[in-house]
């Protein structure tokens, strides 16, 4: 389905894992003996499955716990959001809510149907299925959000909103209020997400901050770690080598010692 990544992990001791903002919405869903615990800044507690909105854990302000923890991590575009989870990004902007608030009993019915998969295919297999029965063929997203969002999102946030404004004929304000209503962010907070998440990728394949600066449209390498820093909490350096889950073609550095983790199943399905 378009729109749409997963991933699956099975994790014997989740230990303090950093939540690492990015430009989707996160849908964790668990089926293990074990019971995730998503911790806040704010002191607020969620456990079991959650969604979590568009950049949630900015400044490191979330954390995940857990032993023996097995769950398929689901992230979607915000021009998807509310075909799947009945809600808008906007409703969940900054925030986590538990799976069940959302989807009701069928939560619970994908939980023991995961758990009795016997393979990390048929699991991928049964989420792509259900996230296509609730899926609806028409867009809640307006034809210039959702160009506007592509762009943002092809030219890895290194766009001038104002630019992009100016070319699906809108005014600046005009934008950024169906664009925040839409997608859950502000533009320019949006290319900043975007922008900050393909740099992410880079230095955790281990490029170095210097070109992954260069490249990404910051103004220098300290602009770099100013933003880093802002988004996630950590330094460029710290970041590379915690573990978390940045999905594209790597899951978890650093992770992968059989005293603390299980099987991890990357996996991508469709497109932003």
């Amino acid at each position: 389905m378009p729109g749409v990544t997963m991933a699956g992990f099975g994790v014997r001791d989740l230990m303090a894992i950093r939540m690492v903002p990015h430009p989707a919405v996160t849908v964790a869903v668990e089926f293990g003996a074990g019971t995730p615990t998503l911790d806040d800044s704010a002191g607020r507690r969620q456990r079991g499955s959650l969604v979590a909105g568009v950049g949630f854990g900015s400044g490191g302000a979330a954390w995940a716990r857990g032993e023996n923890v097995e769950c398929v991590q689901v992230r979607l575009s915000p021009m998807v959001v509310r075909a799947v989870l009945g809600v808008s990004p906007a409703d969940l902007e900054g925030t986590v809510v538990a799976l069940d608030d959302l989807w009701g009993r069928e939560a619970s019915r994908i939980r023991e149907r995961l758990s009795e998969a016997s393979s990390w295919e048929d699991r991928f297999a049964l989420t792509d299925a259900l996230l296509a029965r609730r899926f609806e063929a028409r867009s809640s997203v307006d034809p210039e959000v959702a160009w506007v969002w592509k762009r943002i999102v092809a030219d890895h946030g290194r766009v001038r909103v104002d630019r992009l404004a100016a070319e699906v004929g809108w005014s600046r304000k005009r934008l950024w209020s169906r664009f925040h209503a839409q997608i859950g962010l502000p533009p320019k907070r949006a290319a900043r997400l975007v922008r900050f998440d393909h740099a992410a990728n880079r230095l955790v394949a281990g490029e170095g901050a210097a070109r992954v600066a260069a490249d990404g449209g910051y103004a220098d390498q300290s602009h770099l770690h100013r933003d880093v820093v802002a988004f996630s909490g950590a330094t460029p350096a710290t970041l590379t080598g915690e573990p978390f889950l940045v999905v594209d073609d790597i899951a978890w550095p650093g992770l992968r010692t059989p005293a603390q983790a299980g099987p991890v199943a990357p996996r991508r399905r469709g497109c932003r």
